[in-house]
């Protein structure tokens, strides 16, 4: 099987990619690689440093499966620049879309965003719930989706709306509130929770990579579907951290609003089991960090990365 990873090189991609390799399947990622290149080399990979929006020099010829990861990921940076947000998570994604119907791909996975509902006061969420994002990052997920599911006739859609992703990847994300707050006890002595009441989904690394690995076992799933399974607030998620890290919780007000729950029974309903929890995370965190293979480096806070370096136009 001839798979294409837009994205590939990014903080689940980056996860995913060796799992498709190891299932023997010929691997094609793209990605900017603003964030570097953790992927191994392997006779089956290749690895292109290009942009998304680049859709005349992207080749979906005898392209079985594409799964399209890349955007300008979370809404922080999405805000940042809204023009590029929406040409590459928005306008980069119907061109892509477009060409994968045009030169006959069977299959198109989509990563959308369980952060696509905005504000809901529903204690579950499920896929038939208006959408009302909130943010530039939301808006782009929520269009992509719509377009896609345009192309059903043309060729197997499944979009994927995921929590919160949390847990170890060679590019490491510690912007995202498990690993963010972990990082936190590990390296100052304490953690800093603002608000603290918001309810997030989370969801292990390794369950959300093998979410995508599921779908493309089963092209009989079409449409869209939820992936998260632990409901719990910032605050709990900050206590679970201090069995392991015994460090002082500091709650300041907060200016974010989102709090969401979403139901995942759509996706179970598939056949898919997680197998891994927000306490696996942490645990594997701290020992990652301990062992010194995980360091608090700069370029896995996606927005500090940007601000720094991409947008003020310095190569990387």
């Amino acid at each position: 099987m001839n798979v294409f990873v837009t994205g590939g090189c990014g903080y689940k991609g980056t996860v995913l990619v060796p799992k498709l390799l190891q299932r023997g399947y010929t691997v094609n990622v793209l990605d900017t690689q603003w964030f570097g290149n953790f992927l191994p080399t392997h006779p089956n990979l290749s690895i292109v440093k290009g942009d998304v929006r680049d859709i005349d020099n992207i080749d979906l010829q005898h392209v079985d499966t594409v799964i399209h990861l890349s955007s300008v990921a979370n809404d922080p940076c999405g805000d940042l620049d809204p023009k590029l947000t929406w040409e590459i998570s928005a306008l980069a994604t119907m061109q892509l879309a477009d060409k994968a119907a045009r030169q006959s791909v069977k299959q198109f996975i989509f990563a959308s965003s369980g952060s696509v509902y905005g504000i809901k006061e529903e204690d579950q969420v499920t896929e038939n719930l208006e959408l009302k994002p909130i943010s530039e990052y939301n808006k782009t997920k929520m269009v992509s989706e719509r377009v896609l599911l345009s192309y059903q006739n043309d060729m197997i859609v499944q979009i994927i709306r995921p929590a919160t992703v949390c847990g170890i990847s060679p590019r490491m994300r510690l912007d995202v509130a498990v690993n963010l707050l972990t990082m936190q006890a590990l390296e100052n002595g304490k953690i800093t929770v603002f608000g603290g009441d918001q309810a997030r989904p989370n969801i292990h690394i390794d369950d959300i990579t093998d979410v995508y690995l599921h779908f493309m076992d089963h092209p009989e799933h079409t449409g869209v579907f939820n992936a998260g399974f632990e409901n719990i607030t910032i605050l709990d998620i900050a206590k679970l951290i201090t069995k392991y890290v015994p460090v002082e919780i500091i709650v300041t007000e907060s200016n974010d609003p989102r709090s969401y729950r979403i139901n995942s029974d759509k996706l179970l309903a598939t056949g898919f089991n997680p197998k891994k929890t927000v306490e696996h995370a942490v645990k594997e965190i701290i020992k990652s960090y301990e062992t010194g293979a995980l360091n608090d480096e700069e370029h896995f806070y996606n927005l500090k990365w940007m601000e720094k370096s991409i947008l003020k136009g310095k190569p990387l």
